[in-house]
């Protein structure tokens, strides 16, 4: 089985940074998929449906491809969190978040065009986040950094100085998790490293 272009529906440019630094360069089309259209309870639900959502939104201008779409959102005393809308929301939001524990999902939907199949899957990682000041959060959202990211932190930034401790896959907080990526392909029938060899052929 040859190993087929391989699509990143999202406009997160965390996601394609993890994909280029595990070897794999993407082809990037953003879905535009209007999120606010599905309205659901369960978490984990809503992760998976919006992550096929983007995928299937794009899947119609490719043939022959592999399209990954995902999803995350931070769930945290019975709410769901995507991103702020705004930094008063933003500044709210962390004097929820500090000193509590919530849990990161991020919904991963792979289309296979090739063998006409899609998987789905949800990864979920506890984050433990820090007793922060009223003045660090300020600053914090002054940055402009929680702005941008599902759960109004970026791992990998900033918001990195504010998490005490992760429990499960430490990239699925970034926006997509490696480790699972790597099960999913392997489930299609394809070895991740495949990817690289194709990268290098470019």
């Amino acid at each position: 089985m040859g190993i087929p272009p391989f699509v990143l529906a999202s406009a997160s440019t965390a996601r394609l940074r993890l994909l280029r630094t595990a070897g794999i360069e993407p082809i990037v089309r953003v879905s535009d998929f209007d999120e606010s259209q599905i309205q659901l309870e369960s978490a984990k639900d809503l992760v998976q449906v919006l992550a096929q959502s983007k995928a299937a939104a794009v899947a119609h201008q490719f043939n022959g491809s592999l399209i990954l779409g995902c999803d995350s959102v931070l769930a945290l005393q019975g709410e769901i969190y995507g991103k702020p809308a705004n930094p008063a929301e933003a500044i709210e939001r962390w004097r929820k978040m500090r000193g509590q524990t919530g849990e990161l999902l991020t919904g991963h939907v792979l289309i296979d065009q090739v063998q006409q199949r899609t998987l789905s899957h949800c990864q979920i990682t506890r984050v433990q986040f820090a007793l922060i000041s009223d003045r660090q959060i300020e600053a914090y959202v002054a940055s402009g950094e929680p702005l941008y990211c599902a759960g109004c932190f970026a791992l990998e930034g900033r918001g990195g100085l504010f998490v005490e401790r992760i429990e499960g896959c430490h990239s699925n907080v970034i926006g997509l998790s490696l480790p699972l990526l790597r099960q999913m392909l392997a489930e299609l029938g394809y070895d991740v490293t495949d990817f690289w060899q194709s990268l290098s052929k470019k």
